[in-house]
Formats: C-alpha cells, structure tokens, sequence
C-alpha cells in the first residue's frame, strides 16, 4: 500500500513548462433546503467548450489543495457536503495527455498515477459525503471523479461517459480499475473499460450509464444543477436512500468473477491477438479488484499506469492520437473553403448496395435532394426501397423523429432518366470497377450536367486521369473514395488528377467534411494510399499459402502487425472478387513487388472459401478451397518469422515508395490513412512508428521514418 501524503510530488507540478492549460477548481458555499452546507467545487479552465477542462499535474496540484480546505472546513462543522461539477457541457475530458506523454522517466509517470489517487481519491475521505455533478463529458479521469465521489447524478443531455484508455494503449489509473467493477459488478465493467474502447472507442450516453449503476441519479438538462443540489439534500437528510442495484455480493465474486473474467481473455486472444498490452493489464486489474482494499487497487493502478505509460506502444497512440485530433481536421493541402461551390443536389450513378449507402448518407448529412439512378426501374426502386428502410429504422432507434423522417425520404428520388441530373451540382459514380464503364457513364453525364458541376468516383485503384482522359473537362473530375461499411468508416480518399482544378478539389473537402469524414489528398497513383499497403499486406499473406504454408499459420504470423484481423479474414470481408481485382491492378503495375495468383479467382468464385471459428478467426479452407486449390499450392512453408519479415519490409519499402513519388505529402498522411480507413491499431501508431521498431526501415533503406523514432521513455 502506498502512503500518499508522504510522496514529494514537485518534480512533476510542472514537467512542461507552459504546456499544460490549467483548470481551476473554484468554490461556493450552497446553502441547502434543510439548511444544511454544501460546498461546491467548479472545474474550469476558462476555455469555451472546444477546450474541455483536463487534469494535468497542475490541475491535480490545485484541486488537491482545494479539497484539503473543504476538509478541514468539514471537520470544523461549517459545511455538510461537498460538490464537485464542471463549466457548462463539461465535467472534464480525463488526464492531459500532452503532458503524460512528455514525461521523462517510469518514476514520473508512477508519480503522475499517484497524484491523481492522492487528489481525486480524497473526495472519498473529506469527512462528508460528496457528490459529483455530472454535468457532461465526462471521460477517463473525469468519470473517475464521479467514482471517488460517495454519490453521482448525470446530466441527461451530457454528450458522452466513458473509461476509454484502453483505446489509447493505457488503462484507467486513478480509481477505475478498482472502484467500477466495485460499483456495478465485473460483467458490466469489463463493457466498460475494456469492450468499449476496443469497439471504436464506443462511449455510454447517461441513460445507459445510470442504467448500469454507474450513476445514482439522473435529471434533464433544464434546472440540472438545481435538481441534483434537491436530490443531495434528500440523500443528506435521509429521506432518498441510494440503492446500489448492481454491486456485486460475495457469491459473484467467488463464481462469476472468474468465470467472466476466463472469458473475456479468450475473446481478447481471438479478437485482437496477443501483442496490445492494455487491455490484458486492464484484465489484470479488473480480476483482482474482487478482492482486497481499494489501496491495494490503487497501488496496482500505479504500477500498471506507470508501465503502460513509458511503453513504445504508448507513445505509439499519442502519435496515432495526434493525428486523428490534429491532422485529420486541418487536411494537408486542401485548397480555400471559399473555393468550393455550394452543393444543393446530389446525383449518384448506381442503386446498387455501396450506391444505395452513398443516397444515405448524403441525405442524412448535407440534407439536400439525392438522385440515384440505374439501368432499369426495379434496381432503381429496389435502391430507393433500401433507403426509405434504413430512414425507417433510424426513426426506430429513436435516432430521427418522424418530421425529419419523412423530410430525409423526399429528397430521395430514383429515375432511369439521365436528363435529371441537370441541376445536380455533385455526382458521384458507383458502378462496376472497371475503366471503360466508368468512362461511359460520366461521358453520358457531362453532356447533361451544368459546365461547374462535380464529377467524382469512388473507383478503389484505378487511375482517376484514366477514367477522366475522354471529358471534355476532366479538370472537374475528382476521385472521392470512401470505405466500407460507408456509414462507419471516417476516411475519405481526395484523389487529385494532373489536371483536377482548385474549386474541384476544395468542393470535394468541403463535401468530405459536411458528410463527417475525415480526407485526405492523394495523389492519382495505383491504390491510393490504403489499399496499395493492404494489397501489400494481403498479397504477402497469398505469397505464403501458395509456397505450401497453411492458412491458419499465416493468419498467426501476422499477428505482431497487431491489425484488427488477420490478411485472410480481412479478405472475407472485403470480398473475393475485390481482393483478387485489387492485387491484379497493383501486380499489372508494379509486378516486381505485388503478388498474385491467378488461381486467386478460382478461390473468389466460390461461395464460400474459409471457415471461421466464433471469434471470426479463419481457422482453415473449405472443401470447396481445397479442390479449388489443389495442384496450384507448393510445398515450401514459409516460417512465421519469415512472412512477418517479408510482409514488414515489403511495407516500408512502399511507404518510402509513396514519399518519394509524392503519393502524400509526408508519413503523418499514409499512417493517417490507415488508421481511418483500415483500422490499423492507435499502438502501432499506424505503421511507420511501428517499422522504424522493428527495424524493417534500416533493413530496406538505411534510415528511418521517424528521427527521433517514436519510442517509449528508455526505447
């Protein structure tokens, strides 16, 4: 156990000088119903609400000094309770991260974990009860807040709740671990701390939050403040009792907590391998939370923050961070916004599936008329029938009211009449990937369409300049490619031709940006960015298999690259036909470093070719693979090490590729892309961190991506 009071926190008050946006802790005294005093404490950092209040050292420093003097003002009689809420929207957004990632040695970072146990950890020792206001976002160290607190009541209105440090290759470290699964049992904190961020970063609105016990009570937005100061009173006078419906008795902890825990390893294995260190610490912490104090939990905390911190996959996910919150909002080469032309109506070449969810999502987000159209009425109706039912079931969900329901279904409209593009100001082509059809359709469409209207297609590799070579004004055609599924995933590939004006592509970010996605600028060259490496990534995976090695080896020695899903699950999803598609464009033009097999589409032509095991991890061939691949496979199995290797140098040789035809502008751009658009891990910090560790940058050209590389303290 650790004896707080008796650590000398100074050296790291201050690691970073001026770095650090200090959110003050001020206080009123509130004088109650009954008569009773409780005293409030507002965290402020004086920004509006796009700067949320964090806890740096400084922070932490102040409030610890705070909630001394209202224990001290406590233990004299002069007040009842003590409060704790945030500005308005805002409890606070957790730890201030750019300080945690400069600090200099483990003994820093586990000073950093002990400060905040030592401060945020004392508003459950204050001599009263306290309550923590939830007035909004409340994430990480802010939800911990509400934990250390005796009682909690949650804005209805507040924007997101969350324990998400896992999704950034941490744990929650002052008082998480220990206290949640104390409060709501193991099955719901493991949600918590370690399914949610591993899904997205997924993040409990209040009702769920209550809902899970998390917190005692919940009011709406209007007179929040005042309603939770009346439901403290009531607690403090005895009148409410709070009952704690989910916390766990002893007959959980003797026989659920293992169990729950036993499985929730091996979902862990088979969903996301072995190398992220997080949320397996996490698992740790949360196991033996089901007994012992809460200093004991709070000493582990330290140790395992401390640990995590100063780790390369750490700094990895503040790399990775950085970008998505930085980068990803102020596009690299993206022209003037004032250039862009105001779009009013939108055309879409296809109603097919990927057309059907481009209608969707344009009509949900721009909310402006959306024309689809096909080669004949029943594709046509059968598109617009798939989006009036996805309209539906978000009115459902409750995520649409009726109004905005029936608004969004009129400005869909479906014809077989080309003539209707007229007044579209931006079309978008999602037919068949194949130069000559493409070039068809837009040379019918620029005949109709005004001489400023857009042009864009979401074609996934071939030459954007190739299919504009036969308009008359190829200067307006962009290409625009999204990722699948359309809805959910937040990249936009912004392909830039030779030729491709400046209001082209300033309208293509504006339009990127007013859907909700993330663009990046890429130049006109073979897969763009994301699905040349991926077909790096998948060609390798082919390469291995046919030379004789099985499928399920080959799934496991990519294990390290720490990808969502192996190469040959990934190729389930994405498809046979594509996959095979994609490998033979990037083969026909760099055949000396792709891979490919043309017995590859014997493969793609059956109905099904792996089989999985419940996690969804390719587990072997069907019999149907089998046959098909019987005859065309080796009898050299590569070694696990070796794919790895291979596929590793194979990697950095093209993003150095990529930078010297200046596919992007810089490394940030390619590891950006793979974030957003292939769900390459926060702890690789895409890819380029990754392989400057594994020495596949020396190895291939003699330096690396990153000078310094992007290491943990001591790496």
């Amino acid at each position: 156990m650790t004896d707080y009071d008796k650590i000398d926190f100074s050296s790291i008050v201050d690691p970073a000088e001026g770095v650090e946006v200090v959110t003050h802790s001020t206080v009123r005294d509130v004088r109650l119903p009954s008569g009773k005093v409780l005293a409030l404490i507002t965290l402020d950092n004086g920004r509006d609400h796009t700067r949320p209040n964090t806890l740096g050292p400084a922070t932490l420093t102040e409030l610890g000094k705070t909630l001394e003097t209202v224990k001290t003002r406590a233990a004299a009689g002069e007040i009842q309770a003590v409060g704790i809420t945030g500005k308005q929207y805002i409890l606070a957004a957790g730890a201030d991260l750019s300080d945690i990632s400069m600090l200099k040695s483990k003994e820093q970072a586990q000073l950093i974990a002990q400060l905040g146990h030592k401060v945020i950890g004392s508003l459950g020792d204050l001599g009263v009860p306290s309550f923590a206001f939830v007035n909004g976002l409340a994430l990480g160290g802010g939800l911990e807040i509400a934990l250390n607190s005796t009682y909690r009541t949650v804005d209805a209105s507040a924007a997101a709740i969350a324990l998400p440090e896992v999704f950034l290759g941490i744990i929650p470290g002052w008082g998480g671990a220990y206290l949640l699964p104390n409060l709501i049992g193991i099955e719901n904190a493991l949600e918590v701390v370690i399914s949610n961020p591993l899904k997205q970063n997924r993040m409990l609105k209040p009702q769920q939050a209550f809902d899970l016990g998390i917190m005692d009570a919940i009011f709406p937005a209007a007179n929040y403040l005042e309603n939770s100061l009346a439901w403290a009173d009531s607690v403090l006078s005895g009148k409410t009792k709070v009952e704690r419906k989910n916390e766990p008795g002893k007959i959980e902890r003797l026989t659920k907590w293992p169990i729950a825990i036993k499985v929730a390893r091996g979902m862990l294995e088979s969903k996301i391998g072995t190398m992220p260190k997080a949320p397996y610490a996490a698992l740790d912490l949360l196991d033996k939370a089901k007994s012992g104090t809460k200093a004991e939990g709070f000493a582990r905390e330290d140790e395992a923050l401390a640990e995590l911190v100063t780790g390369d996959q750490f700094a990895a996910s503040m790399y990775a961070f950085d970008l998505v919150q930085k980068r990803a909002k102020r596009p690299v080469g993206a022209p003037d916004k004032a250039l862009a032309k105001k779009v009013t109506k939108v055309g879409i070449i296809g109603a097919g599936l990927m057309a059907s969810q481009f209608a969707l999502l344009f009509v949900r987000k721009l909310q402006v008329p959306v024309l689809i159209t096909d080669l004949d009425q029943a594709r046509v109706d059968k598109g617009v029938a798939y989006i009036h039912d996805e309209i539906g079931k978000l009115e459902q969900k409750g995520r649409l009211d009726s109004d905005s329901a029936n608004k969004l279904r009129a400005l869909v409209t479906g014809t077989t009449d080309k003539t209707q593009y007229a007044d579209c100001d931006f079309v978008i082509e999602a037919v068949f990937e194949e130069v000559g059809v493409k070039q068809q359709v837009f040379g019918e469409i620029e005949k109709i369409v005004a001489e400023d209207a857009i042009l864009a297609t979401n074609t996934s590799s071939l030459s954007v300049e190739e299919i504009g070579a036969k308009l008359a004004h190829p200067e307006r055609l962009v290409g625009f490619h999204f990722f699948n599924p359309v809805a959910v995933m937040p990249l936009i590939e912004i392909v830039k031709t030779p030729t491709t004006d400046e209001q082209t592509l300033s309208t293509a970010f504006v339009v990127a940006k007013g859907l909700g996605k993330n663009a990046v600028l890429t130049a006109d060259a073979p897969g763009f960015v994301v699905n040349r490496l991926l077909a790096k990534v998948m060609g390798e995976a082919a390469r291995a298999v046919y030379e004789g090695t099985p499928v399920a080896d080959v799934e496991k020695a990519f294990g390290p690259l720490g990808l969502p899903m192996g190469p040959f699950q990934l190729i389930d999803l994405v498809g046979w036909k594509v996959a095979a598609h994609v490998q033979d464009t990037m083969v026909r033009h760099f055949p000396d470093r792709f891979y490919a097999n043309e017995n590859f589409h014997a493969l793609a032509e059956l109905d099904q070719v792996v089989e999985k095991d419940k996690g969804g991890r390719v587990t072997g061939w069907t019999k149907a693979a089998e046959k098909a691949l019987k005859g065309h496979v080796g009898s050299s199995p590569a070694s696990a090490q070796t794919i790895l290797q291979r596929v590793q140098d194979g990697l950095a040789q093209e993003i150095k590729l990529m930078l010297d035809e200046k596919v992007v502008p810089e490394v940030e751009d390619i590891d950006l892309c793979l974030i957003l658009g292939a769900g390459w891990p926060f702890i690789d910090g895409g890819a380029s961190p990754y392989l400057d560790r594994e020495g596949a940058s020396e190895r291939v050209f003699g330096a690396s991506f990153h000078t310094p590389q992007i290491r943990g303290i001591g790496g």
